[in-house]
């Protein structure tokens, strides 16, 4: 029985997830906010300039386009305001 417990845990060691910090599990969750965020940005850029390039005049169009442009800055704002953010709940929850 000793046996088969120390091979399996010698074997099933490095699968082990390892124990994260607080500081670790917060800039893991920076990393996926800021890149969220960067990737919604850039769908309502591109949406932005196709609705502005198509809106041929158009001033319902151009105000749509114009309001995803202005959601594409708020989103890469908000990225790049991501970490600051997050180091203020880190200092919040004494990480």
């Amino acid at each position: 029985m000793p046996v088969t417990s120390l091979l399996t845990s010698v074997v099933l060691l490095p699968y082990a997830a390892p124990v994260k910090t607080i500081p670790q599990v917060i800039d893991g969750i920076q990393n996926w906010i800021m890149g969220i965020l960067a990737a919604v940005a850039t769908l309502f850029l591109v949406i932005g300039g196709l609705r502005y390039m198509t809106a041929g005049g158009d001033p319902a169009q151009v105000e749509q386009a114009k309001g995803n442009l202005k959601s594409a800055l708020m989103g890469y704002a908000l990225a790049v305001l991501a970490p600051v953010i997050l180091r203020v709940l880190q200092g919040i929850l004494g990480g």
